[in-house]
């Protein structure tokens, strides 16, 4: 397991992700949802324990903003209220003790991790390319 520290864009809010081996990669969300709030045509990110998540910084001042996923659960972002970088989800439907990092936000993420996912594949744009292996919502459990 290592540690990884993540921060916002205006630095109001700083975390640290402890990842084991194998969470230290990216999972690709095509889902519209991603799209609208990342302005992008996907997101960076892993499922991990809400336990491997330490916010260091800001934690008072995070936003929370609730919209419905596609199983009709509430799916919770955590967000800093200054810049509105969005740290964190937690997806109702996962439990209570998992959530949804985003791993382009961690320093050493968005450099060193690599794709080894693609989610909502039945969202993604025409034009993208494959890279990982896709799933048209998500993976079986």
């Amino acid at each position: 397991m290592s540690s990884f520290k993540g921060h916002c864009h205006c630095g109001k809010t700083e975390w640290e992700a402890k990842l084991e081996q194998d969470q230290q990669s990216h999972i690709l969300c095509h889902c519209d949802t991603c799209k609208t709030l990342s302005g992008s045509t996907f997101t960076l990110n892993q499922i991990i324990p809400k336990s491997a998540l330490k916010i260091t910084k800001g934690e008072p001042d995070l936003g929370k903003y609730t919209y419905y996923g596609e199983s009709g659960k509430g799916v919770h972002c955590y967000f800093c209220k200054n810049c509105t970088v969005h740290v964190y989800h937690h997806q109702e439907i996962a439990g209570p003790d998992t959530i949804v990092l985003r791993t382009g936000l961690l320093d050493e993420g968005i450099k060193n991790f690599k794709p080894t996912a693609e989610i909502f594949g039945k969202a993604k744009l025409p034009w993208e390319k494959e890279v990982a292996q896709t799933f048209e919502t998500l993976p079986p459990s």
